[in-house]
């Protein structure tokens, strides 16, 4: 066997002796050991590009500016694999200018991946307190996991706070919104003698078709004062003009808020809200049918077949139930609104759904927690779940139709109209 060979042979045999000594270690334990050995690399290839952008600055005598100044004191992070210990490299920058590496992966004061940072606040609104919640990650990442007491919660709470207000303070200059989703979300919460208070959430909907979050706030779900505050901030922050149309519940004040802030705004009555009132109003065993019978309006092909489905409605159960037939008749122009946008987009427009879908959680959290947050932790926390829901979300259907309908498209039962725009729901009213 040349020496070569057997070099090889016992560089193997060292090998496999390392894997079988490894092999009686846990999995989570190897897979912890590999994400350190990742992490490690990265910080370094970080450095090695930093001391690349300064190798040509260069001292008096040709020695290089900047160069490395071993490692800071090794530290831990918590990711999702657990706690993974690492070593920051450090430079020296030898002309005083100041130079110093900050790694995007690992900086300085932070003690937990962004990921793990993420999964606090989703596990907490989903329920679990702060005593459990160190419990809780434990099974996520180990039970080395470290820095999770309720006092560390309770600083990434009050962290949550401030993100929350300095999001409630952004700019709104040059945003432009086609449809607003609008809504009032009760919970438990209450500060001393106070009525229960409840979110007030905007959710907006782009030039390019994608959803963002216009406002998260807080008031009285019928007041109308709680809602010009919200509407007043958005126009105070650069937002002149509102969108071409708002979609919400009917018992809201933000209709009276919109009307002195937003005139110009068509408003949208939500059909599932709706829907509920009307069959509130009947018998059980008539709801079914009932029920049926509003599809057959709101899934209409058309605004004249909607109409008639609606008149349908009203002499199939005005007689009997009236307090039913009244809660229906008296948004009828509400309801149909959405007619004269395009057909694309009805699939959204009818519904409050996506704030519906996205606040369940947040309803979940504070049914477990009582009264036991203020008022500024709940918002820090509830800003915090709605962004990662946002993280899910989808642009609407045909989002090449935005730039038609932002640019003063006219739609009649959901087609452009090219030449004259069609009748004004008023006349369409009195022609039906």
């Amino acid at each position: 066997m040349s020496d070569d060979t057997s070099t090889r042979a016992r560089s193997a045999r060292g090998d496999r002796g390392e894997v079988l000594a490894e092999l009686g270690l846990p999995l989570e334990e190897l897979v912890r050991r590999g994400a350190r050995d990742i992490l490690q690399r990265a910080l370094e290839a970080e450095v090695e590009q930093l001391l690349e952008e300064f190798a040509a600055v260069s001292l008096m005598d040709g020695r290089r500016a900047v160069v490395r100044n071993g490692y800071l004191p090794a530290r831990e992070i918590l990711t999702t694999v657990g706690p993974v210990e690492v070593q920051v490299p450090k430079v020296r920058d030898r002309s005083g200018a100041g130079v110093k590496f900050n790694s995007a992966l690992a900086p300085p004061y932070v003690r937990r991946s962004a990921r793990v940072a993420a999964a606090l606040p989703w596990l907490y609104l989903k329920g679990i307190s702060s005593g459990d919640l160190g419990e809780a990650l434990e099974v996520l990442v180990g039970e080395d996991a470290k820095g999770l007491s309720a006092a560390a919660l309770g600083r990434l709470k009050a962290a949550w706070a401030e993100e929350y207000k300095d999001w409630t303070q952004r700019s709104l200059e040059g945003r432009q919104y086609a449809y607003w989703w609008v809504d009032g979300i009760y919970t438990t919460l209450r500060e001393s003698d106070d009525p229960k208070l409840c979110l007030l959430v905007i959710i907006g909907v782009r030039p390019d078709g994608t959803k963002e979050w216009v406002a998260i706030g807080d008031g009285l779900r019928e007041s109308t004062e709680s809602w010009l505050d919200v509407l007043r901030d958005l126009k105070a922050r650069g937002l002149p003009a509102g969108p071409r149309l708002a979609v919400g519940d009917g018992a809201l004040g933000f209709w009276g808020a919109l009307d002195q802030v937003y005139p110009e705004t068509v408003p949208q009555r939500c059909w599932f809200h709706k829907m509920g009132n009307v069959l509130n109003a009947l018998p059980k065993s008539l709801q079914g049918k009932a029920k049926a019978d509003l599809q057959a309006i709101w899934m209409a092909p058309t605004r004249k077949q909607a109409t008639q489905a609606f008149k349908r409605f009203i002499n199939r159960y005005g007689a009997k139930y009236p307090k039913a037939t009244e809660k229906l008749e008296k948004d009828r122009e509400a309801l149909l609104a959405f007619f004269a946008f395009p057909a694309e987009h009805w699939v959204h427009l009818r519904t409050t759904n996506p704030i519906e879908s996205t606040f369940a959680t947040v309803r979940h959290r504070t049914g477990r927690t009582k009264n036991c947050v203020t008022r500024t932790t709940f918002l820090g926390l509830a800003f915090k779940m709605s962004e990662e829901a946002a993280k899910t979300w989808r642009r609407i259907r045909a989002p090449e139709k935005m730039a038609e309908l932002l640019g003063g498209a006219h739609y009649d039962d959901g087609i452009p109209v090219s030449d004259d725009p069609p009748e004004t729901q008023e006349e369409q009213r009195k022609a039906a």
